[in-house]
């Protein structure tokens, strides 16, 4: 009996690498040893974290989408595409685009819903613009990232700063509302989620999972935004049982 293939890239969350999923894809290799089936994973580098993939520009959203078209362009098969936080933006984009491209899509903890500007964010958007007055006392930058780290729980605009690009980068990649395109993704979607997630809310997941139309959603007790690393061993077995029933 022919070995059959099942062909997974994964997308990396804004600031993250490759590195960090080096844990699900051993795992993911392991369940596919000696058996009827093999596996292919490639975890890409996102442009724009590491010094070798330095953005030449400001870019958007659809220059990382571009991006990934002319990476799997000589695809000749159709592959699973897995896309964690900002990762996840790209990849709902991509497959609302180039749904022929895929068997399936996985969102991890995926962003791409802009939140409801409540009362608390706007005050606490207000008070982070006025402390700028105080930047040039001693100590201002360790009390602004520890503001962010803390009391917004966000570091992503922090570690924008260290790129010359990132920082406008980031800003035009969260102030798109993918929610549009989430009707026009067709093929299977499997939205993985912790239910303490603190970064990107389980009410995104279960929107997403209400309006794209072929999705399963599976929520994770007791983990938060990153369950790669959190609990690879259960996001691992989520990916192979998603793939496998859609190969």
């Amino acid at each position: 009996m022919p070995i059959c293939q099942d062909t997974i890239i994964i997308l990396h969350g804004w600031g993250s690498s490759k590195e960090k999923w080096q844990t699900v894809k051993s795992l993911l290799n392991q369940y596919y040893e000696n058996g009827s089936r093999s596996i292919k994973i490639k975890v890409m580098d996102v442009p724009g974290f590491k010094k070798e993939t330095e953005l030449p520009r400001v870019w958007d959203l659809n220059d990382y989408v571009r991006w990934f078209e002319k990476f799997c362009s000589d695809f000749d098969e159709p592959f699973f595409l897995l896309g964690h936080s900002f990762g996840g933006r790209v990849a709902i984009k991509f497959a609302a685009r180039n749904p022929e491209k895929l068997k399936g899509l996985i969102l991890v903890s995926s962003a791409g819903i802009i939140p409801k500007r409540k009362f608390v964010r706007v005050c606490v958007s207000k008070i982070a613009k006025f402390g700028k007055i105080f930047s040039s006392i001693p100590l201002y930058n360790l009390f602004r990232k520890g503001f962010y780290k803390y009391i917004l729980r966000r570091t992503d605009y922090i570690q924008a700063e260290k790129s010359l690009y990132l920082k406008e980068t980031f800003r035009n990649i969260i102030k798109e509302d993918l929610r549009k395109y989430f009707s026009k993704i067709k093929i299977p979607c499997l939205i993985i989620w912790g239910d303490k997630d603190n970064m990107t809310p389980i009410s995104d997941a279960y929107l997403m999972d209400k309006e794209i139309p072929n999705s399963k959603l599976e929520i994770l007790p007791g983990i938060g935004h990153f369950p790669y690393t959190e609990n690879p061993e259960i996001l691992a077995q989520k990916i192979r049982k998603f793939v496998i029933r859609n190969s």
